[in-house]
C-alpha cells in the first residue's frame, strides 16, 4: 500500500512539474508578443501625433500666412481651396491616380 502511495505521488508531482513548465513557456512567448506589440503600439502612437499635428498646422492658412509674412517672400501664390485635402484618404487616391497614370505612360513609351 506504502508503495502505490509513493507511486501516485511520484506521478502527482512528475504531472505539476511538467504543467508548471508548459505554463510558464507559454506565458514567457505571450510576454514577447506583448512587449513585441507595445513597441510597435508606441511607435504608431507617436507617428500619429506627428502625422496629426502636421495636418493641424499645414491645414491652418493663418499659420502659413504669418510664417511667409515673416519670411517675407513676395511672390507667394496662394493655393486654390480645391487643392487642399481634407482627409489623408482624399490625398492616398489622388497619389494613386497619378501613380496608375505614370504607369501606363510608360507602358504606353515602352510599346513604340
Amino acid at each position: 500500500m506504502s508503495k502505490l502511495k509513493i507511486f501516485i505521488s511520484i506521478i502527482f508531482f512528475s504531472f505539476l512539474l511538467i504543467g508548471t513548465s508548459a505554463i510558464k513557456n507559454e506565458t514567457r512567448e505571450l510576454e514577447k508578443k506583448i512587449n513585441i506589440l507595445t513597441k510597435a503600439n508606441a511607435q504608431n502612437e507617436r507617428n500619429f501625433n506627428e502625422v496629426q499635428l502636421d495636418y493641424y498646422y499645414l491645414t491652418s492658412p493663418s499659420m502659413i500666412e504669418k510664417k511667409i509674412e515673416h519670411l517675407g517672400i513676395k511672390k507667394y501664390i496662394h493655393m486654390e481651396y480645391s487643392k487642399i485635402f481634407l482627409s489623408i484618404e482624399n490625398f492616398i487616391n489622388i497619389q494613386n491616380k497619378h501613380v496608375m497614370q505614370k504607369t501606363l505612360d510608360e507602358k504606353k513609351v515602352q510599346k513604340k
